[in-house]
């Protein structure tokens, strides 16, 4: 990285030191973690909803004096090496989705570990996921942490530490490197911090725009928050049991603008808020958009028949179209009752994924416009063996290291969404249920693109509730390598990572 120093190991390198060192982060994520869970108890007090209150406020505390004991007193600010950046960040994930559970648990709105854990991790990895039936059954204060987990893991917890929170050194900038998700890691400043400032700054006005649009229309203020909240995290939680079905198409159009909004990156949105025409030099914006706009073309030209309603069909298309793509997740129609053609292509566009510094999950647009071209170079090659061929993506010549990362990501990827296929089956078929190949593959796939509804038994229409604990586990697993891009966590079980 330009302007920074390169990491140098402090004295103190021992498994010990590391271990102080990895708890002062997490202690400041758990710390966080609970205070976020404040404002759920204070909605919980104005609804009158006194239990609830206590039960959140209980967790919140649990929370903060677990993080503030692993920070302030085990905890010890130093310079982290690659390998505890790596750490650090696996890490922070695990321990926000344990703590993430404390206030479904101790309210009792979900009482099995194993669900609330499923709950927690899908709303931190902004995983649409869900094992209620019925959201609206929850209390307002619970409902509103469930979408709190989504917002504030839209733009990471660690992202958030970065900005509030002094620079850990070095240790900054390696903390959030596993968090930039693009070829390059994108700045806006030469601070870190500064950075994240300003991301935080685009994500909380688009947030509060998007709120106040869908209060003036037939939502109430608090499922405009929410929904909000959900969008912009492309998160997909919502307050109803038919998710978006139920809203004027206002409200499902501004969701639709919204949701493309956030699966493009935040780092463009800033530039472009002092130049407009950064979305023209794009090249990434200009892929993503022409993979939303093919996806909508091909939905509607399937929904269109005899006795469709042209306006209708258009509105489904679009919002399924960008509510996949982008890893949001919300509904207005049920595609898992669509012609089977249908059915496969929205399992396809769970491959795609929204822009690199956005708050998408899935494969990501930059990675999908690297393997067409390094594709297209490779057939080229077969017709002019010794020619020369440059890869570019739009006007950038791409080193061939860049070239295979995203090659070697995408094999690692597909290997995952068949390796969970048929864990997901076998477990299934040791806890006697009966979940078929479409069910296991679409879950694997949708916990894995960070996505939430799949077909079959968890389609816009059903839910995870009737999966076995164990694969739930497997699925918060997958969730949680999908958000961190896979190779964090895989490079947590190397051996060359830990060697000293």
């Amino acid at each position: 990285m330009s302007g920074v120093r390169p990491v140098t190991r402090s004295r103190d390198t021992g498994a010990a030191a590391m271990g102080r060192r990895l708890s002062f982060i997490g202690g400041q994520v758990v710390t966080g973690c609970g205070v976020a869970m404040l404002p759920a108890a204070l909605v919980s007090v104005l609804y009158g909803e006194t239990s609830s209150a206590v039960a959140i406020g209980s967790a919140a505390a649990i929370t903060i004096a677990a993080g503030t004991l692993a920070w302030h007193l085990i905890g010890t600010k130093g310079v982290l090496t690659i390998k505890e950046g790596f750490g650090a960040v696996g890490m922070a994930w695990l321990v926000m989705s344990a703590f993430g559970t404390l206030p479904y648990l101790l309210s009792g709105s979900i009482p099995g570990i194993a669900d609330a854990f499923f709950e927690a991790t899908s709303g931190f990895t902004t995983t649409a996921s869900s094992i209620l039936p019925d959201p609206s059954a929850l209390p307002r204060g619970v409902l509103f942490w469930r979408s709190t987990t989504q917002w504030v893991g839209g733009m990471s917890i660690i992202v958030l530490s970065i900005a509030v929170l002094p620079l850990l050194g070095i240790g900054g900038a390696q903390l959030a490197r596993p968090e930039s998700p693009g070829p390059v890691s994108e700045r806006l400043t030469p601070r870190l911090k500064e950075t994240a400032k300003r991301l935080w700054f685009v994500y909380v006005g688009l947030t509060a725009v998007e709120a106040i649009l869908l209060w003036l229309g037939d939502m109430t203020l608090f499922q405009a928050v929410n929904h909000a909240f959900t969008t912009m995290s492309t998160g997909g939680f919502g307050t109803e049991s038919t998710s978006i079905t139920g809203f004027s198409s206002y409200t499902q159009w501004v969701m639709i603008g919204f949701m493309f909004l956030a699966g493009a990156s935040f780092a463009l949105h800033y530039r472009a808020l002092r130049r407009p025409g950064e979305y023209l030099r794009s090249a990434e914006f200009s892929l993503y958009s022409f993979i939303v706009f093919g996806g909508v073309v091909i939905i509607v030209g399937g929904l269109l028949g005899p006795g469709v309603e042209i306006a209708s069909a258009v509105r489904d298309a679009t919002f399924t179209a960008v509510s996949i793509i982008t890893t949001t997740g919300y509904t207005t129609a049920d595609f898992g009752a669509w012609r089977p053609a249908l059915q496969v292509f929205v399992v396809g566009l769970m491959f795609f994924g929204g822009m690199a510094g956005s708050t998408a999950g899935g494969v990501k647009t930059y990675r999908i416009g690297i393997l067409s071209k390094a594709a297209e170079v490779d057939l080229r090659r077969l017709v002019h063996p010794r020619g020369v061929f440059v890869i570019r993506f739009g006007k950038d010549r791409l080193r061939e290291e860049i070239v295979e990362s995203v090659q070697s990501f995408f094999l690692f990827y597909m290997f995952l969404f068949m390796t969970g296929t048929f864990l997901l089956s076998f477990l299934d078929a040791n806890a006697s249920e009966q979940l078929d190949l479409i069910t296991t593959a679409s879950a694997v796939a949708s916990s894995l693109g960070n996505i939430g509804p799949g077909l079959g038994e968890i389609g816009p229409a059903g839910h995870y509730a009737g999966l076995p604990g164990s694969g739930k586990w497997l699925l918060s697993g997958l969730m949680i390598i999908g958000r961190l891009e896979i190779f964090p966590v895989l490079l947590l079980f190397t051996r060359d990572l830990w060697r000293r």
